[in-house]
């Protein structure tokens, strides 16, 4: 039993002497530094936490730990401070009484241990951690712009991320449509590297590879990086970018702009279009309707079938075939049909009627279309819608029946697309003037133009009763217009001037009187014209009589009216200054006095 005793005692002996050799001096453990985090360029305040009580803080010395050596850098003798030689000569000064340390222009290379010594009674410490931040610049990536094929063997370079000037080094994560994406053999493949600038600050440089597939052809791809500062963790992100994805072409299809139901006239582009990148080499062809062969039409330089304007022609059967230049692989589109929608051929019988006064005429409109046509029937000189249908009927043709009728041939399921035909109704008679007789106002030995206007079927010819240069214009097949430009003579004046029309069933004959301007002359009216030109009067007020007068009766003279006036206003004057001049002289009983006396005298 004594044995055990003694193992026990023995070991109990060794226990106990285990903490003391722990203890001795220089072997202990130290506590940890106390932890200071500031941003570049900031100041750092470094508190020296010696016990005050000791009165130590009178005698202290500030060292810098770099690579496990103590640096000198800052002295404390009585309560005065001083910077030793060397790179914090200029940066440190005393705050707090003494207690605090500031060092001014934060860089990367303060991070480190900072250590304040006290000396007595007996040599005490406070160490102090400097953690120092900066955060980077925005990132800024770079998409590969070249492009990567799908059927690459190995993960393929997507986009480059560039984060400068951080400190401490930031984390990248890369995302594509937003979520992050992560290192997977052979599909996804994150290479970084960072360079020390010579302030200190860190570049980084983060290279996304990965394998892509058809789909990631509209994928978005950013960065981002992560980085802390004394507030806490932080973030920036990049622009998103998408890389150009290679895939092979398996479908290829026509497209035709506009959209809908085509009409002649119509701007008509016909495109092919791949679901392939990049896209094949296009051509468009075009079923010729008589062999049943299919014939390459010319495209543009984008390799689009412009039809301009679109003509009936143009209808049928267009196929696209789109040539792989790397498989050299042709691959068609299905056959698609084209339908220009037309109107033509719009064609009116009789197609130039001849009727007398006082008969019936049926006109009947046909066309050519590729939908269901309506057909209505206007007044050219008006407009006047006459008849909605294809047969127009006039009954009891007086003169004023003749002339222009329009026949439109529309589709109504499709806007804007019609045909119109002009036909001319003649009604055989004799000449109609536009005017019977007209008075001009003129100025002696001045160029006048004067105009006479006839119609009639058939066409008539105008001739004029002076010398002058004389021209003639048709204004449709039964109207025509004459001018005459002539010199005003004292002859002209007394003669005037007559216009005749004349064809095979009679003559008529318009005049022209000549009045001299003067002061005395009133305005001219409505059957007047002054000046170098005379109007025509419209096809309403038109004279049909074949007989003409000569002469008009000359208008009242107008100066006598106004002598009239003239010699009235005179003789009221006169008048007033006569009764006047009376009233001054007494001689008019105009007072109460003479009222009395006017009334006496009137009753004797």
């Amino acid at each position: 039993m004594g044995l055990p005793r003694l193992v026990c005692a023995f070991l109990l002996a060794a226990c106990c002497c285990c903490p003391r050799v722990a203890g001795v001096p220089g072997e202990a453990e130290q506590p940890a530094p106390e932890l200071v985090e500031v941003e570049v360029g900031s100041t750092a305040l470094l508190k020296c936490g010696l016990s005050q009580s000791q009165g130590n803080l009178s005698h202290v010395d500030w060292f810098s730990v770099h690579k496990e050596k103590r640096i000198p850098i800052f002295r404390v003798r009585q309560g005065q401070g001083q910077s030793e030689p060397g790179e914090y000569q200029h940066r440190l000064s005393l705050q707090d009484r003494g207690a605090t340390l500031a060092l001014t222009q934060v860089t990367p290379h303060d991070e480190r241990i900072f250590l304040c010594q006290g000396k007595r009674p007996r040599s005490q410490e406070h160490r102090i951690q400097l953690r120092v931040y900066k955060a980077p610049e925005e990132p800024n990536i770079q998409v590969n712009a070249l492009g990567i094929p799908v059927d690459s063997k190995e993960p393929e370079e997507v986009a480059t991320c560039v984060g400068r000037n951080g400190y401490p080094i930031p984390q990248v994560i890369w995302y594509k449509n937003g979520r992050p994406l992560k290192e997977e053999k052979n599909r996804v493949h994150i290479q970084s590297s960072q360079t020390v600038e010579s302030s200190g600050l860190y570049t980084l440089k983060s290279i996304l590879k990965a394998q892509l597939v058809k789909e990631d052809k509209d994928a978005q791809f950013y960065c981002e990086l992560n980085y802390r500062l004394p507030s806490g963790n932080h973030m920036k992100e990049s622009r998103e970018v998408t890389v150009p994805v290679f895939y092979p072409t398996e479908k290829v299809w026509l497209e035709v702009e506009p959209v809908g139901m085509l009409k002649e006239g119509d701007r008509v582009e016909i495109r092919c279009l791949a679901d392939g990148n990049p896209p094949p080499h296009f051509s468009i062809s075009k079923q010729n309707p008589s062999t049943r062969e299919a014939e390459e039409e010319t495209t543009n330089d984008n390799g689009v079938l412009v039809l301009e304007p679109a003509q009936k022609e143009h209808s049928g059967l267009y196929e696209c075939q789109g040539l792989d230049l790397d498989t050299m692989i042709s691959l068609p589109s299905e056959p698609q049909e084209l339908l220009v929608n037309y109107v033509s051929d719009v064609r009116v019988s009789p197609a130039a009627p001849e009727r007398q006064e006082g008969s019936s005429l049926t006109l009947t409109c046909k066309a050519e279309s590729s939908q269901d046509l309506e057909f209505q029937w206007l007044r050219e000189e008006t407009g006047q819608v006459l008849e909605r249908g294809p047969v127009l009927q006039l009954h009891d043709l007086k003169r004023e029946a003749g002339g222009g009728y329009r026949c439109v041939a529309s589709v109504p399921s499709i806007p804007g697309l019609n045909r119109t035909q002009l036909v001319n109704v003649a009604v055989f008679g004799p000449p109609w003037m536009a005017f019977k007789e007209r008075k001009v106002w003129v100025k002696e030995n001045m160029m006048l133009n004067l105009s006479c206007e006839a119609s009639g079927h058939p066409r008539p010819t105008i001739s004029w009763n002076v010398n002058g240069t004389a021209s003639e214009q048709d204004q449709d097949p039964q109207r025509v217009l004459s001018t005459l430009n002539v010199l005003v003579t004292p002859e002209l004046l007394e003669t005037g001037v007559e216009c005749t029309a004349s064809n095979d069933l009679g003559k008529n004959t318009s005049v022209l009187f000549l009045e001299l301007v003067n002061l005395t002359t009133l305005t001219p009216d409505s059957n007047t014209t002054t000046g170098l030109s005379t109007s025509t009067a419209s096809p309403h007020t038109r004279a049909n009589s074949t007989s003409t007068e000569r002469k008009l009766p000359e208008p009242e003279s107008q100066g006598v009216v106004i002598v009239a006036v003239i010699v009235c206003i005179l003789v009221l004057a006169v008048l007033g200054a006569v009764l006047y001049f009376l009233y001054k002289k007494g001689k008019l009983p105009c007072g109460r006095s003479g009222k009395q006396e006017m009334e006496r005298n009137t009753s004797i």
